[in-house]
């Protein structure tokens, strides 16, 4: 945070020009009530899931909303871009500004080439039978192809999640996670950590419901982030998604990695579907870049950076608001790849500029 004395000098094209005291701002120095940050970045998102707020009730736990997903996500294709429209709307109007967004599909894909906002798009691969890993593969790239064309520095292939991919699958992965920036939901429930750790729990009835078949797998004897960690190290950077249910020793593993780790969390979501929390005071212990996310309104109320936060100071009060704000802005933009133009105020950036109300900071801008 800076004090009342600075003011933040704006091109008119939004570019930053530069940070001054107010005695070398000159005149026409506007004084606002509140606090200035960038725009806020979305770092976790699942704009095509747009059209399933209010359909699935809270608390049913992961297993139970996965399987409500996967049977109640298909509508007419028409409905479906309305409500991805609407939620970029909504997106644009709480202040977001970027957004690394998971794609099962192609259907965000004329929405995203508005350029409204800016988008990672991470091409979302799963397939726990490892039968039908070419078929899920070649599925995958034909909508990885699709988004690269439009956005050639912003799209990869990424992982769903450690119980939703083979080692065949993996395998099949492995070329595409060269020097890319990846993402993958990570130890969103306790189940999750059963599985690898025992090869039971909720998740052994999650594959007898939907009949999908693994005779392979055997369990690690680990939680579930040692289980496939060694599988994204050609990455340029990763970022591990909820983390509701990391423990040091997981954490002990990514402080060794080679490969930068970013840790996203998504709160309102988290308590949505599991009425838990990820250990917020852990992660900032270990110095882990902690950034935010809104993850879908499958599973939230609203897409808002904003609730976020809020949601993270009821539950953890004693977090500094500048921590939150930098996880919100240069964190996520550090993570999608994206703070050579967003995610701070320097010079030459085209960040944004928010103006948060209701506080007592008082900050100029020209």
């Amino acid at each position: 945070m800076l004090d009342d004395d600075a003011v933040l000098i704006v091109n008119k094209d939004g570019s930053i020009e530069a940070m001054v005291s107010a005695n070398e701002a000159g005149e026409e120095v506007k004084q606002l009530e509140g606090i200035l940050c960038p725009g806020f970045v979305n770092t976790h998102c699942h704009l095509e899931l747009s059209h399933m707020k209010g359909l699935i009730p809270e608390h049913t736990g992961l297993v139970d909303f996965v399987l409500q997903v996967v049977t109640q996500r298909h509508i007419p294709e028409d409905e479906i871009l309305t409500a991805i429209e609407t939620a970029e709307n909504e997106m644009l109007a709480a202040g977001i500004v970027a957004v690394g967004d998971i794609c099962n599909n192609t259907l965000t894909l004329p929405q995203k080439k508005q350029q409204r906002l800016a988008y990672h798009n991470f091409i979302e691969v799963s397939g726990w039978n490892p039968l039908i890993a070419d078929i899920r593969m070649a599925k995958s790239l034909e909508q990885y192809h699709q988004f690269k064309e439009a956005f050639p520095h912003h799209t990869s292939l990424s992982p769903h999640a450690p119980y939703s991919v083979s080692d065949t699958l993996w395998n099949l992965l492995q070329p595409y996670f060269v020097q890319q920036v990846l993402t993958i939901h990570n130890q969103e429930s306790k189940a999750e950590n059963e599985l690898f750790l025992h090869g039971t729990g909720d998740f052994i009835r999650l594959y007898e419901t939907m009949q999908i078949s693994n005779l392979v797998f055997k369990a690690p004897g680990t939680n579930s982030l040692p289980a496939f960690f060694q599988q994204i190290q050609k990455a340029k950077q990763l970022i591990l998604v909820h983390n509701t249910f990391t423990n040091q020793n997981d954490i002990d593993l990514v402080l060794k990695s080679e490969v930068p780790v970013s840790f996203c969390l998504c709160p309102n979501a988290n308590v949505y579907i599991e009425n838990s929390l990820p250990p917020v005071d852990l992660l900032l212990q270990n110095k882990l870049n902690i950034c935010i996310g809104t993850d879908s309104l499958a599973s939230n109320h609203q897409l808002s950076i904003l609730e976020e936060i809020k949601t993270l100071q009821l539950h953890f009060p004693h977090i500094p608001m500048a921590v939150l704000l930098q996880a919100a802005t240069l964190n996520g933009a550090k993570a999608l790849g994206m703070d050579d133009v967003l995610g701070s105020f320097e010079k030459g950036k085209k960040p944004g500029v928010l103006l948060l109300e209701g506080v007592k900071n008082v900050t100029r801008i020209i």
